[in-house]
């Protein structure tokens, strides 16, 4: 993978270079480590190749080697996708400016982990519902899962998960299925796993995966006893005029789920 730039490692090396330091130690790869970079006026020095400063850097951006320039970790197709670097290190990323990944307040990486945990991964056959940037797979596979089963539609996300270090790569136990779960849980056994890890898009876009049909397929595919963390947000029902959470709630449990509120989703245990 080459080099990554963020605004604040590309100040970094424009102030390393007007101070006339040979060398500044940064990240490439947004925090996942540090490295050593040469400097000069005319640009910079990294694993024996040079590359120039940008004419501009943006802010909430992030910029990678295509081999000529740096260009923007972006997409558009139907939606313009992009990689957003957070004060954390680990990215989210958005579609049409929404943020599809908590950032406020703690790690979108740190977030992953502890909903992860919820469903205690260990020694099981979990399903991704919408895999996103893989960060709950990343986890689930740190935790000793015996295979991840992921699924994300869009594939100009799984473009950025190809460029995002902090993203897993498939193998080893993780399977990454282009196709939209909507469609694909039809198909899926029943009873074959173990807990599940459904993070939607919002309700107003993909309202299809709150709805009790999917629902019904959830608790069809998942062992008794099996454990599902739903990510649902928090949005505000006085000015969305509809309780998210309280209504998935109802729905998993008219679907033989236990269900209740956790944070910001839903926690469910099939019965």
């Amino acid at each position: 993978m080459g080099p990554l730039l963020t605004l604040k490692v590309h100040d970094a090396l424009r102030a390393a270079a007007r101070a006339g330091a040979p060398a500044v130690e940064c990240s490439l790869d947004l925090d996942r480590s540090t490295t050593t970079v040469q400097v000069g006026v005319a640009g910079w020095a990294w694993q024996s190749r040079r590359f120039p400063y940008l004419e501009r850097c943006r802010d909430r951006t992030v910029y990678h080697w295509d081999g000529e320039t740096f260009q923007p970790v972006a997409r558009f197709t139907t939606s313009l996708i992009k990689l957003v670097p957070t004060e954390w290190g680990p990215p989210t990323f958005e579609i049409d400016g929404i943020k599809m990944l908590p950032t406020a307040r703690v790690s979108p990486y740190a977030d992953a982990e502890r909903k992860v945990g919820l469903v205690q991964p260990r020694g099981k056959v979990i399903l991704d519902t919408c895999g996103g940037l893989g960060y709950f797979a990343a986890w689930c596979l740190s935790g000793g899962a015996a295979q991840v089963l992921s699924y994300e539609k869009n594939p100009d996300v799984i473009w950025l998960r190809g460029l995002n270090p902090w993203s897993p790569a498939t193998g080893n136990g993780l399977t990454l299925t282009q196709g939209d779960i909507a469609d694909r849980i039809a198909t899926l056994p029943g009873e074959s796993v173990d807990a599940i890890l459904h993070d939607p898009p919002r309700f107003g876009t993909a309202g299809e995966l709150y709805s009790q049909v999917f629902y019904d397929h959830l608790a069809r595919v998942l062992k008794r006893k099996g454990k599902l963390f739903h990510y649902t947000g928090t949005p505000n029902n006085l000015t969305s005029g509809r309780d998210v959470p309280g209504e998935v709630v109802k729905r998993l449990r008219q679907t033989g789920f236990a269900a209740e509120l956790n944070g910001d989703g839903v926690m469910a245990v099939k019965k």
